[in-house]
Order: structure tokens, then C-alpha cells, then sequence
């Protein structure tokens, strides 16, 4: 059952809804509640990911899904200001 289970949260972790994304020759990354200051650009418009926040809630239990869904990838670039 761990084997399974682990073999979940892997798939998971590689297939996460939200995109870094290139703008004007930069490259945004996504961010979320703890991931670091310099991540997040004042000068791009970011979007709630409802899927990230989805599988967050989905796999609350396995506790190493939320956190990086809801802390590392739970808004993603969209367009410039």
C-alpha cells in the first residue's frame, strides 16, 4: 500500500497543473504561501492555480502534497501588468 501511495504523490508532484511561464524574455515562476520574496515579480498579473489547490485538498492526508502544492505552487504568471 506504501508502494502505491508513494508512486501517487511521485506522479503528482511531476504533473502539477500550473507552468512556469516566459514573458518578454524572462522566465516567471510560480509561487506560493512560503515560497521565497524574490519568486513573486510586482510587475506580472498571477492566477490562482484551482488545480494545484484541488489536489492539495485531495491529498491533505499524505501532508507532503499540500505543502508543496499550497506552498511552493499555488499561483501561476499569467501576463505583464
Amino acid at each position: 500500500m506504501k508502494k502505491i501511495i508513494m508512486a501517487l504523490i511521485t506522479t503528482l508532484l511531476l504533473v502539477a497543473c500550473s507552468d512556469n511561464k516566459t514573458i518578454d524574455g524572462v522566465e516567471y515562476e510560480t509561487y506560493g504561501i512560503i515560497s521565497k520574496d524574490d519568486v513573486k515579480s510586482d510587475s506580472v498579473k498571477y492566477k490562482v492555480c484551482w488545480g494545484n489547490i484541488l489536489w492539495g485538498a485531495v491529498l491533505v492526508e499524505t501532508v507532503i502534497a499540500p505543502i508543496y502544492f499550497f506552498g511552493f505552487d499555488m499561483w501561476e504568471p499569467v501576463a505583464k501588468k
